[in-house]
Parts: structure tokens; C-alpha cells; sequence
């Protein structure tokens, strides 16, 4: 599994195993299972996925060693005003000692109370690195100006048809990686079916989501697929036995739309997820 080095100087693997809206109790446990064994080792969830308790039971038991797997939780909204019992939360139910990246999942409420717990956290070593998650240039450049620590990470929307140019310009300069989530476009059909990203899988033998996934490796983004279907689990890490041209990777940025779906400064967006719901102990 390759590697990619954060400003902070810990090292995070550059295909993570997604498990949103899996359901906790077996699925996600199963789920997290068959990645760990096909040579997954990082993990991606959050306390808003309510299913932190089958990654840690999965991680316990696969017998790989701890420092082996990078485990990504978030923190959810209901938690920015107490951010401390949010991190002690995710903690106990993932039952680790320490969280390898902790992201604020939302920008919006008291981001500033939330951050400063995690800059705290990361100190105290419960947390390796602290990141944010869903932050546009309007939001980043309201809120990261203002913070002790640069995050390590923003998770955001990305893939070949939502390319996140003037973001990544932003994350650049203070050496912040991108990490994808919907790397896949979410099955969008008119991603998996472009005649650029077909032509290439048959060139390559390989299938467009393995083509797609490639494209943004080599971009340098961190790449979160999901999926329950233990063929696709395994086939979308199986994408380290080939490498895209420079005229390849020009072809895949030429499809570029700038329209993603999800726009976290539309109107209405941040009332409804502030008001989505609370997680309680």
C-alpha cells in the first residue's frame, strides 16, 4: 500500500475503506473484515455513521497489529458546543487508545470551540492528525486563517467529473491533502460510461472504477471508495499494477465539470445538517 506524507509528518494510506450508511451490528463489521484481509489499511468512518463500534471489532478482530491500520473517524455537529465528550465517544466505540486522523465532519456551528478540542486532543496523543471535511475556498478561508494548527486533510467531494481545482490550489500552499469521498461519482453512470475512462480500462484490463481510482492516486488524493460487494472491495484496491500516462491524466482533467453534488454554501444547507440530529451517549 503506497503512502502519502502529511504536513504533520505522519504517513496515510492513499486508498482508505469507506463504510458510509453501512449498518452497524454485522454489515459494517463484515464489511471492514473482508477489507482489512484483502490488504486495506485504513478505514474511514465517523460518529454520524453510527457504526464506529464494527470498525473497532473488525480492527480487534483481523490480528493485524494496531500501528498497521490508519483509522479515520469525525466529529458530528450536535458535539462542536462539548467537542471533548464527542472524541472520548469516538474513542470508546471504536475501543482504541488513539484515533489515527479525527476530521470535523461539518463547517458549520462552533467550528472554532471544535478545532481548538482537537488541536488539544492531538497533544494529549488521542489523535495523530486532525483534519476538516467539506470546507470550499469561501469556508476555508474563513475559518483556517484563524487556527493554532493547519489541518492535515480536507475530505471533500472529488472525482474525475468534480475536480476541485481552486480548492486544491488553496490546499497546496499550506501542503494539505484532499481526500476524496463519492470518488466513484457514486455510481454516476455518465462517469463510469465516459468513452475516456471505458477506453482506458480496455486498454489497461481493468475496469472503470479501478481507472478512475488510478487518476486520482496519481493526483495525490486520498481516495475513500465504498462498497459491501467483496469482489469490488477487493478489485478497487487491485490498482497498484499500473500507472496512467500524462496524456491519460490530461484526458481524465479535461472532464473536469466544476458541479459537484453538493454545494455546503447553498442556501438552506447548513440550518439542515445542524438540525439533522444529536448523538448521545
Amino acid at each position: 500500500m503506497e503512502k502519502i506524507k502529511l504536513n504533520d509528518g505522519n504517513d496515510i494510506p492513499v486508498i482508505g475503506f469507506g463504510v458510509f450508511q453501512v449498518d452497524n451490528n454485522g454489515p459494517t463489521y463484515d464489511a471492514v473484515l473482508q477489507a482489512l484481509k484483502d490488504g486495506y489499511r485504513h478505514i474511514d468512518t465517523a460518529a454520524a455513521y453510527f457504526n464506529e463500534s464494527d470498525v473497532g471489532k473488525a480492527i480487534k478482530d483481523s490480528g493485524i497489529p494496531r500501528d498497521e491500520i490508519f483509522v479515520t473517524s469525525k466529529l458530528w455537529l450536535s458535539d462542536y458546543d462539548n467537542p471533548e465528550r464527542g472524541i472520548e465517544r469516538s474513542l470508546k466505540n471504536l475501543d482504541l487508545d488513539y484515533i489515527d486522523l479525527y476530521l470535523l465532519h461539518q463547517p458549520y456551528g462552533n467550528v472554532e470551540k471544535a478545532w481548538k478540542a482537537l488541536e488539544k486532543a492531538q497533544k494529549e496523543g488521542k489523535i495523530k492528525s486532525i483534519g476538516v471535511s467539506n470546507m470550499t475556498p469561501n469556508i476555508w478561508n474563513q475559518y483556517v486563517p484563524n487556527f493554532e494548527v493547519i489541518p492535515a486533510v480536507n475530505q471533500v467531494e472529488f472525482n474525475p467529473l468534480f475536480q476541485q481545482k481552486e480548492l486544491r490550489e488553496i490546499l497546496d500552499e499550506n501542503n494539505v491533502i484532499l481526500e476524496a469521498w463519492y470518488p466513484l461519482g457514486h455510481g454516476n453512470a455518465d462517469l463510469l460510461n465516459n468513452p475516456v475512462i471505458v477506453e482506458l480500462a480496455e486498454k489497461y484490463g481493468k475496469n472503470p472504477g479501478q481507472i478512475i481510482l488510478r487518476f486520482e492516486i496519481q493526483e495525490n488524493v486520498i481516495t475513500l471508495p465504498k462498497s459491501i460487494n467483496p469482489e469490488r472491495i477487493k478489485g478497487n484496491i487491485d490498482v497498484f499494477d499500473f500507472e496512467l500516462t500524462d496524456d491519460e491524466m490530461n484526458k481524465i482533467r479535461s472532464l473536469d465539470t466544476g458541479v459537484g453534488s453538493h454545494n455546503p454554501e447553498a442556501p438552506g444547507v447548513s440550518e439542515s445538517l445542524l438540525n439533522a440530529f444529536v448523538i448521545e451517549d
